[in-house]
């Protein structure tokens, strides 16, 4: 049992600590599974699952992969769950009646110790059926954190990892995963995209942005209480999801998931005008009757501001926005560098900014950090500045 010091402690933690208790909605998880599943259906089968940090009592994606154990043809679900007492924001937990009615239950471990639950293709209560009800569970000897050896071998058993890890660390849960060569599908935030540990990985097609939820919002769940703005709180009300006795609700503009398990969005070629085109055409007025931009330290290289600006035939080097990323075809462009990373920038080509875009970009009224050794894609129209996080791509046939 917890004492009053120890609770104090954790509810001290959760309130100077970054709330990173996000329940994914059971229509998120649907979608981006069925995606995966239209492109091939047999992408689960004779697979173990695992579901790190996702306890059945709480989480839907151990009630969706149950739910769907016997049509997916599943050869092993595991879900783990995350000790309490190691958790900040598990502020007064009480177990609840699966646990403490179970013959299993230790009321000490409920709170020191993670659990593991599994389910295997065996009718335990014999009701015809395999599904959540048939689950076996048990306490895990440490707390349930995934880098653990324990739910590190579990992770070793496991074809496939699925989750909603902590934002907070998801960087070292990535690393994690590439560790075990699995295949995986998690939800991470867009800015991750140009982390040492994703953008490198999405560039030599290790790793790709999911089917959906890209530049969408998702809904999340987050424990009572917990400190939600107003207007995320608002939107997600507009999007089906008022508070209840178990949640309270916020939406994630940037939330988006991560996979290495192949989908047919990605194969989806751009439908692109020309250059010609989109100088006549496109509906950007900062492409319409002006043209296309060159970067004032890579003028090899042009800018272009907008995903469906890309001009279908310019061989040339590209700086587009980093939602490219949403719409990526490996097959269509190649990555050649992310304007983020100035060790690749000087590779590629780009030059210093210089002293004299610096004084001139100042002069203007420029307030950003930037010096003239810097190897930011620099532009001088309409004033001096550097375009919003960048990613340098070329088009396929033209490499």
């Amino acid at each position: 049992m917890q004492t009053s010091s120890a609770k104090n402690t954790n509810l001290n933690a959760a309130m100077a600590t970054k709330n990173d208790e996000f329940y994914t909605q059971w229509a998120d998880i649907e979608r981006e599974m069925n995606a995966y599943l239209e492109y091939d259906p047999d992408v689960f089968r004779d697979k173990v699952i695992l579901l790190p940090c996702d306890d059945p009592e709480w989480s839907n994606f151990a009630k969706f992969f149950a739910l769907h154990f016997v049509d997916f043809g599943l050869k092993k679900l595991i879900s783990t769950s995350y000790a309490p007492d190691s958790n900040p924001a598990a502020v007064n937990y009480q177990p609840t009646l699966f646990e403490s009615e179970s013959p299993s239950f230790d009321e000490r471990k409920t709170h020191t110790n993670g659990k593991m639950f599994t389910l295997e293709p065996q009718d335990i209560n014999e009701d015809g059926v395999v599904n959540i009800d048939d689950l076996q569970w048990e306490y895990l000897e440490g707390d349930g954190d995934f880098r653990s050896d324990e739910v590190t071998a579990l992770r070793d058993e496991a074809n496939i990892v699925i989750t909603n890890p902590p934002f907070s660390l998801f960087r070292p849960f990535v690393n994690w995963l590439f560790d075990g060569n699995v295949k995986f599908s998690v939800i991470g935030n867009n800015h991750a995209l140009t982390y040492v540990e994703i953008f490198p990985r999405i560039q030599t097609n290790r790793l790709w942005k999911g089917a959906t939820a890209n530049s969408t919002d998702m809904v999340f769940g987050v424990p009572k209480g917990a400190k939600v703005k107003d207007d995320d709180r608002k939107k997600a009300e507009k999007l089906g999801y008022p508070s209840d006795d178990q949640f309270d609700y916020t939406r994630q503009g940037n939330a988006c998931w991560y996979t290495n398990i192949d989908h047919g969005r990605r194969h989806e070629p751009l439908q692109l005008m020309t250059m010609d085109e989109n100088i006549k055409f496109s509906k950007h007025k900062e492409i319409r009757g002006v043209g296309y931009k060159r970067y004032y330290n890579f003028p090899e290289a042009i800018d272009v501001p907008f995903v469906d600006a890309i001009p279908s035939d310019n061989d040339g080097v590209m700086g587009v926005p980093s939602t490219f990323v949403d719409k990526y075809n490996p097959d269509q462009f190649e990555i050649l560098a992310s304007a983020e990373d100035m060790e690749a920038m000087k590779e590629i080509g780009v030059e210093m900014l210089g002293v004299e875009f610096v004084k001139t970009y100042k002069e203007q009224g420029g307030t950003g950090g930037v010096s003239p050794g810097h190897r930011k894609l620099g532009l001088t129209e309409p004033r001096y500045y550097w375009p919003f996080k960048r990613i340098l791509i070329r088009r396929k046939s033209a490499s």
